[in-house]
């Protein structure tokens, strides 16, 4: 990996975990910028662009749909970059 670079979060607080390598982050000089994602805020504005007319096109976003128990294949298909998977819905 080349040293420098910026990695962007936009996240909703998930809890206290240290999942990260902070000590090599700091010597490949990786700049990390964070905050919070104003959940709460957008959800009147986003949601009917989800749920009356799917403007935004989630509906079709989702490369593969399997079900439930399938979740671990999907999950090691995803992380091994294979058969096209970008998203995956998973049905009960």
């Amino acid at each position: 990996m080349r040293r420098g670079g910026t990695i962007s979060l936009i996240d909703v607080y998930g809890g206290a975990v240290d999942p990260m390598p902070m000590l090599t982050m700091f010597d490949k000089q990786i700049q990390l910028r964070m905050g919070q994602a104003n959940v709460k805020h957008w959800v009147p504005d986003i949601l009917p662009l989800l749920t009356d007319a799917d403007v935004l096109g989630v509906d079709e976003f989702a490369t593969h749909t399997l079900p439930l128990e399938e979740g671990p294949r999907a999950y090691k298909t995803f992380q091994a970059k294979e058969d096209s998977m970008i998203k995956t819905v998973l049905t009960p």
